[in-house]
């Protein structure tokens, strides 16, 4: 379907396209995957393709970008007739979704009709209530969006729809003129009641112009209290004594017309009709004994006797002085077939009424021009795919919601068996028409969650889409910020204060590690939807963002929910490179908001709530306990610090590449002049770490053991030659001190015989 978007300013100014074919230029876009806005620049020939990239070749010079959007975004009066209109869609596909479950015959027994009645009814009333708010006379700063008559269109439509297709279970298969002729009646009120007013003020209202035309119409309508009050006017005070005999008769007839509401059975209805159709011959019969003379029948001012006789003859039934009366009157092929089912044919059911409208419309046709009119044409003779098409064309919402309720009625099924499939995509008809709902709600960014709630609703293409959507969703993890200025036309631009009060409380709730605000709406609608992969995604994309603002520990918990191993890792490895570029003051600041994660991921694993791989949650036990250690050392607490530094290398938590800086660190602990902090059990496994290191280096692993001394190295301004042997003289200085701290135990006895004894042999083993 071809969409025409205007620019403005114009892309290219009249009279220039020549000139941009000539220059080789073609115009490219690029459709944004946050909402339905689409950018437009121009390229070269050769460029073309730059468009599926949505990159523009700038070739040494800025080009402009024109932005247009296929749909206008809502305003505030739509966004609210929008919003409250999906609670109801909303309650609809639950309505639905529980039936199914309990067979498809369940959705068509009686309570669940009345439900769907309901929700349909709530359907009208927003649009009602919409229209009269868009017809207050209210003075509007922006103006309004879509008019009041647009409102009212769509208010006539869904009324309509609900009075056909879905009407109390106990009128469904009953006659339908008087539920026909109350809609005409509530939607399009003729005659006016100022008309009336006009006419009672009248000492002779016979006399006055239109007075004939306001008591048939009133007649025809079933406006009774009015008919019957210019009736014994006419009985009372008019000149001829036949209108008045005529008069009297006429208003019992009309006070006693039966009406289906009134009885218990259709037979008896039927019965009461017949009966009063006997009084309505006999009114025939009384108006035939008027002499036909002129001056009998003529009041001076009209021809009284024609002007009844077409009352009678509507009352009587009579298709063809009904069709000639409304037009006389000015009335359309809507009038007509709402009477005929009152006058011409009571029992008119609502599966008969396309034959009977065919035939109105034959003789009186609807407006071509004009969208209601061709709605409700097709609506009353069941041309249901055609009437979406054309209620799509009218207003988007109509066309969505229509469908969703006809496709729950079976409406559909006949119209996607034949010819009226919209496209060769797939989707159904009702799925066509919601997600066309779906991607004009996609204009709108703040409206993502109904968005995604409609996708949702129409199988596996709205899903997908819905899950592009989620995707995209701002997630609110920077504060709200634009300074107060001018723009570069001179227009003083302003935020709304409280928007950004609000906005930096959500970010600050975020950081402090609360859910809250959007991204909360966002799991939760993954999780309404079951969207987990999607969810996952989310919270990747947050741990992202928060790994970005070294937000770390947050981080970490986005990881985690997003069962991320690798994304985990990453935090651990820049966590640790903050230590190598920062030092540990910086580090154990940062090591202080990952470490609550610490237990609960140790008790998740435990409990196999992640299939979460152990190699991360030693590195995450690493950084922790070599903050720790840090943190004591901080604090002087030595003898703690250095039985942290052993519990590193006991436990099997320190990373080969971190062993050497762990050795480095082991130095301030050996040459410390008061107590011996190390047992020589701790010596003896200090000696197997460093033989280790100097032997894997020695066989090409130096990468695998002393890339991180390296670093620090590097990072402190070291300017060895080689990286590897500067950092093999660093331990050289621990083999140093640990020869020292050998001797000093030997010296004083540390440990005891036994356990020198034991020293000097793991000292040997580990030479050799």
């Amino acid at each position: 379907m071809a969409v025409h978007l205007d620019l403005l300013p114009p892309f290219i100014s009249r009279g220039g396209g020549e000139d941009f074919v000539k220059a080789r230029h073609n115009l490219l876009l690029s459709v944004s995957p946050r909402d339905n806005s689409i950018g437009v620049f121009a390229g070269t020939v050769r460029s073309s393709h730059y468009a599926v990239n949505g990159v523009a070749p700038t070739q040494g010079k800025v080009r402009d970008i024109l932005f247009a959007s296929a749909d206008k975004m809502p305003s505030a009066e739509r966004r609210l007739f929008i919003t409250d209109t999906s609670v109801i869609f909303a309650a609809f596909q639950n309505l639905i979704s529980v039936t199914n479950e309990k067979g498809s015959e369940a959705l068509f027994n009686v309570e669940n009709l009345r439900l769907m009645n309901k929700l349909v009814n709530d359907y009208v009333n927003f649009a009602k209530e919409c229209w009269v708010h868009a017809s207050q006379a209210v003075a509007r700063p922006d103006g309004l969006q879509y008019t009041a008559d647009h409102y009212r269109s769509i208010y006539t439509c869904t009324s309509l729809f609900q009075t056909l297709y879905l009407p109390d279970p106990d009128v469904e298969h009953a006659p339908v003129g008087d539920e026909l002729m109350e809609w005409l009646n509530t939607h399009f009120i003729e005659p006016s009641t100022e008309e009336g007013d006009v006419l009672s003020r009248l000492e002779s209202a016979w006399e006055g112009e239109g007075f004939w035309e306001y008591l048939t119409r009133t007649a025809l309508r079933g406006l009774t209290k009015a008919t019957v009050f210019f009736l014994k006017l006419l009985s009372s005070s008019h000149p001829s004594s036949y209108l008045q005999s005529l008069s009297d008769s006429l208003i019992p007839i009309l006070e006693d017309q039966p009406h289906l509401q009134q009885f218990k059975t259709e037979r008896e209805f039927t019965l009461a009709h017949h009966r009063w159709k006997n009084q309505v011959k006999a009114l025939r019969v009384e108006l035939h004994h008027v002499p036909e003379d002129e001056e009998t029948r003529f009041d001076g001012w009209d021809n009284w006797w024609d002007r009844l006789s077409d009352i009678v003859a509507v009352l009587e039934g009579r298709e063809d002085v009904l069709m000639r009366v409304v037009q006389d009157l000015g009335g359309g092929w809507k009038e007509v077939c709402a009477a005929w089912g009152v006058f011409v044919d009571p029992r008119l059911r609502r599966q008969e009424l396309p034959e009977v409208v065919e035939r109105v419309i034959d003789v009186i046709p609807y407006d071509p021009t004009d969208l209601e009119d061709i709605i409700h044409a097709q609506l009353l003779t069941g041309e249901v795919a055609k009437a979406l098409v054309s209620a799509e064309k009218l207003d988007v919402w109509l066309s969505c919601h229509l469908a969703d309720v006809m496709n729950a009625l079976g409406l559909l099924q006949e119209a996607e068996e034949g010819e009226e499939v919209v496209d060769g995509t797939g989707t159904t008809l009702r799925q066509h028409h919601v997600l066309q709902y779906a991607e004009y709600l996609h204009s709108d960014p703040a409206l993502w969650r109904i968005t995604v709630d409609y996708m949702c609703a129409c199988g596996e293409i709205g899903t997908y889409r819905a899950d592009e959507v989620l995707l995209r969703v701002p997630l609110g993890f920077s504060s709200y910020s634009q300074p107060t200025g001018s723009d570069p036309g001179g227009k003083k631009t302003t935020v709304n204060d409280d928007r950004i009060a609000d906005t930096e409380d959500e970010a600050s709730r975020i950081r402090a590690g609360d859910i809250v605000g959007v991204l909360k709406e966002v799991n939760q609608c993954c999780f309404e939807h079951g969207r987990e992969g999607v969810r996952r995604m989310v919270c990747r994309i947050a741990g992202k963002a928060l790994m970005s603002e070294k937000q770390y520990g947050l981080a970490i918990s986005y990881y985690t929910s997003a069962e991320d191993w690798p994304g985990l890792g990453r935090v651990i490895d820049q966590v640790l490179n903050e230590y190598i570029t920062q030092g540990p003051a910086k580090f154990t600041s940062l090591v202080a908001e990952i470490a609550p994660s610490l237990q609960t991921l140790r008790s998740a694993a435990d409990s196999s709530d992640y299939p979460m791989h152990g190699i991360f949650l030693h590195r995450l036990m690493f950084i922790v306990k070599y903050a720790e250690f840090h943190q004591r050392k901080i604090s002087n607490d030595l003898i703690e610090a250095a039985a942290d530094l052993m519990s590193m290398f006991e436990g099997d938590i320190a990373p080969t590449s971190w062993w050497g800086v762990l050795l480095q660190d082991s130095v301030e602990f050996l040459n410390h002049p008061g107590g011996m902090l190390f047992t020589s059990a701790n010596i003896g496994l200090l000696l197997r770490k460093m033989e280790e290191v100097q032997t894997r280096t020695s066989q090409g692993s130096g990468e695998d053991y002393l890339s991180v001394l390296v670093k620090i190295i590097r990072s402190s301004g070291g300017k060895g030659i080689g990286g590897e042997k500067e950092a093999l003289n660093k331990l050289k200085m621990v083999r140093l001190a640990l020869a020292k701290y050998f001797a000093r135990c030997g010296v004083i006895g540390v440990g005891g015989k036994d356990s020198l004894n034991a020293v000097t042999r793991n000292s040997n083993v580990y030479a050799s």
